[in-house]
Formats: structure tokens, sequence, C-alpha cells
């Protein structure tokens, strides 16, 4: 793990990200990431020390274009060309709406001040909570941090290796300090995925602590 002088998740400054906590991302979803329950709990307690927090939602109409069923002939997890670029195609999940978009029934979600829903286009995917996959809609995130006197951001949730890294880098690109609790996260880990997006992410400078580190600071 990449050590990194994290401020304290209490600093004034500081913001917790918490990526996708929802029903169909958990063991027994539509599209389940392993292990994702095992977050929840980490997740709650690291919250109650930060002033700041944001939740963001997959929010996908029905037919989406990032969905399998929406192109004849593919399965989850292929990929095909769209008008942005290369999109891997997933099962049907985090319908508006649905049981399955809602986020897991245990999180406590009181104490956020601003939910981003993303992927509401239904020509676009959006992993990261900054900017969709053409990379050029921004989801207006930044401006709310910056008004808010935030500069630096700890994301959590699912997947580390999708959305999690994709809302870091952009984070990142967009000049926050960034940094990833990564007991906080899991992943879905696609052939490799984990490990090629944690490098970037370290390759970028984003820093990657564990939560007992931040509950100590």
């Amino acid at each position: 793990m990449a050590t990194f002088d994290a401020p304290a998740p209490n600093a004034i400054g500081s913001a917790l990200l918490v990526i996708d906590v929802q029903n169909d991302f958990i063991p027994g979803g539509a599209l389940a990431v392993p292990d994702g329950d095992a977050v929840v709990p980490v997740i709650n307690a690291l919250a109650g020390r930060f002033e700041h927090v944001v939740l963001t939602q997959d929010w996908h109409p029905a037919g989406h274009a990032s969905f399998a069923s929406s192109h004849p002939g593919k399965r989850p997890f292929e990929r095909t060309p769209l008008f942005y670029g290369e999109q891997t195609l997933w099962p049907d999940h985090c319908i508006q709406g649905s049981p399955g978009a809602a986020f897991h029934p245990a999180l406590r979600t009181d104490h956020a001040q601003l939910i981003v829903r993303k992927g509401c286009n239904p020509a676009i995917d959006s992993y990261s909570a900054f900017l969709e996959a053409d990379r050029r809609t921004s989801t207006g995130l930044a401006g709310y941090l910056r008004e808010r006197g935030i500069d630096t951001v700890y994301l959590c949730g699912l997947a580390t290796d999708f959305c999690v890294a994709w809302s870091a880098l952009d984070a990142k690109a967009a000049g926050f300090h960034t940094f990833i609790i990564e007991d906080a996260c899991r992943a879905i880990d696609l052939e490799g995925s984990l490990e090629a997006a944690l490098q970037t992410m370290k390759e970028q400078g984003i820093g990657i602590v564990s939560a007992a580190a931040l509950e100590r600071a």
C-alpha cells in the first residue's frame, strides 16, 4: 500500500465520496461485486468523521446503451464500440426507481448533503462521479465541492476498479487532493482490472490509505 500524508477526515476542506453502494452491486444483485456488502459498516463508521459527505447513485433508464440486452447477440462483459469509444456491456442494473438501484438498506444516508445520480443519459455510460464516459459531460460535482471550500476528497464504495477509480482519477485531474480508502472498497476485477486501476491511480499521485489509519488520524 502506498503511503501518503493524508489530512485528518474532519479537517476543513475534506469530503467523503461514497460511490454506488447500491443493492444491484451487493451479493445477490444484478451486477454483484464480490464481498461488496462488507464495505457498509466500514463506510458507516467513517462517515461520522466527515462534515461533508456525498453519495453517488447509478441511475440508468431501461434500455441503457451500456446494457448487453440493448445489443442483440451481445453478452454481459463483452465490449462494443459506442459513439464515445469502446464500452464494456453490463447486465441490466440500477434501473431508475427499481429496488436494485436503491442504496444498501444498512448504509447511513442521513448525513449526506448531496446525492449525484449518474448514467441517466440513455446513450452514455457514466462510471465517474465527475464526468460521463464521453469525457465531456460534467456532473457538476467539482463545482459543488469547490463552492464549499473542499480541496481534498476521500473515495470509498463500489467498485474499486471501475466507478471508484474513474471518480478518483477525475477528482485528481480536477485539482483535488485525492485518496482511496482501500478497505472501504471492493472490486469486480475483470481480467486484471483491479491491479491495473491501482497502478494507474498510484502513477497519478492518488493516495491509497486504510480506514484504520483514518480512524487514528
